[in-house]
């Protein structure tokens, strides 16, 4: 079978074709934080899932799509929780999600034992999820942490002219792929980053002042990687003590699910410079097109879509795809589903995607910086798209491997 590329109508087409049967479905699982201090990206997440579904009205080959939403905290042990009650309670055959890092590497330890069931992941963003001992049914449409830094380190140290940067992320396994992305290209250049100057918090801290004080002032930036509500109380408290030192943004610390919530405007953030797998102001039609889409459908949302909605109507529109491929038949257990899962190429709102050998995808890469736009909102501006980024960031995969496992220490920068 060769590579399926499909456009967006043809997906619709190819979903409708055959009669519909009322009685004969498909159970579809979608796995997002609806608790913790990631509850607002879940509940973005879900609006990605609906997008997509809606595009086919929950129908594919003639069979409707019964969707059964599952929650988690951002925990592995919630979310392990929750696949374990949609697959072996409700009986999904394919499941979306999960949203954090640390969630999907205990998902795809725990689709190992479900062979006859499809995970194709939700934004969940930890390198080892794919890199390392991967699960043949575990899918992920999306880029990894350190693939959604390429470019970062350069531009901090080649345009920004940083030399020495502070750390500041939060302490499970996808800050640490955000680190290494961004510092093992930086660091490599030239630059510094002490071990000493490198501060993790627990996913929900709520009080940055201690961490605010111990901030080292002889450094040219802090690179920043928090997320959700934890991203919003450290840029408030870090804003109201004065601080002035330059920030590098984290993938979802500058994403909309922060820049576009409630209260108020975080000035402080304007100029701050990042990476990720979307761009708000990028000017193509199949971006515009998702960003219109979004707003209609979801009038109390964000001003843009972020990359929760983005990553997982992607995830959810690669699984409806691969079931217009096999005419929604998984009576063999799905094995000619994940073929054809494995071989898809496919149009998004942020450009192609496909998959490497270890099922982990190939995509764009957006370098952006935030910017105030003419309604006063913030968004990221497009400064550079680094085309086709693999996991492996252009090198081999047994030379990516030496550089050993992400973690607090790595790269040394020594």
């Amino acid at each position: 079978m060769g590579i399926l590329k499909y456009t967006m109508a043809a997906a619709v087409a190819a979903s409708l074709a055959g009669p519909a049967v009322a009685e004969d479905s498909i159970k579809m699982g979608a796995l997002a934080t609806h608790e913790g201090a990631f509850a607002v990206l879940g509940e973005e997440s879900m609006r990605g899932v609906t997008m997509a579904l809606e595009e086919v009205n929950y129908m594919v080959a003639g069979k409707k799509i019964e969707l059964i939403s599952g929650s988690s905290d951002a925990t592995p042990d919630s979310a392990i929780r929750a696949t374990r009650k949609l697959v072996e309670q409700d009986g999904v055959q394919i499941l979306v999600g999960p949203l954090s890092g640390s969630e999907g590497l205990a998902v795809k330890d725990y689709a190992k034992t479900q062979p006859n069931v499809t995970f194709l992941n939700g934004t969940s963003a930890a390198q080892d999820t794919t890199l390392r001992s991967p699960a043949d049914n575990f899918f992920r449409f999306g880029g990894d942490g350190a693939q959604w830094m390429a470019g970062l380190g350069e531009y901090a140290y080649n345009e920004k002219g940083y030399r020495n940067v502070a750390v500041l992320a939060e302490d499970y396994s996808f800050p640490y792929t955000q680190v290494f992305g961004f510092l093992e290209p930086f660091c490599r250049l030239g630059g510094k980053s002490d071990i000493e100057a490198r501060f993790w918090v627990p996913i929900g801290n709520k009080d940055y002042s201690s961490v605010i004080a111990a901030l080292p002032d002889d450094v040219d930036a802090i690179f920043v990687a928090l997320g959700g509500a934890d991203a919003v109380n450290f840029l408030t408290q870090y804003e109201q003590a004065g601080g002035d030192l330059p920030l590098i943004g984290g993938t979802i610390t500058v994403d909309q699910s922060v820049l576009g919530s409630k209260g108020k405007t975080r000035k402080s953030v304007i100029g701050t410079p990042s990476g990720g797998p979307v761009s708000d102001t990028w000017d193509d039609p199949r971006w515009n097109k998702f960003v219109k889409t979004y707003q209609k459908r979801f009038p109390d949302g964000f001003p843009r879509p972020s990359l929760f909605s983005v990553g997982y109507y992607i995830s959810t529109k690669a699984a409806l795809l691969g079931l217009a491929e096999v005419n929604g038949d998984l009576s063999d257990g799905g094995e000619k589903y994940r073929a054809a899962l494995a071989k898809l190429s496919f149009d998004t709102p942020t450009g192609m995607v496909k998959l490497d050998e270890r099922r982990q995808a190939i995509a764009d890469v957006f370098l952006t910086e935030v910017v105030e736009d003419a309604d006063g909102k913030l968004a990221n501006k497009t400064i550079k798209i680094v085309p086709a980024v693999n996991q492996t960031l252009g090198v081999s995969y047994e030379e990516f491997m030496k550089y050993g496992k992400v973690g607090r220490e790595n790269p040394s920068c020594s």
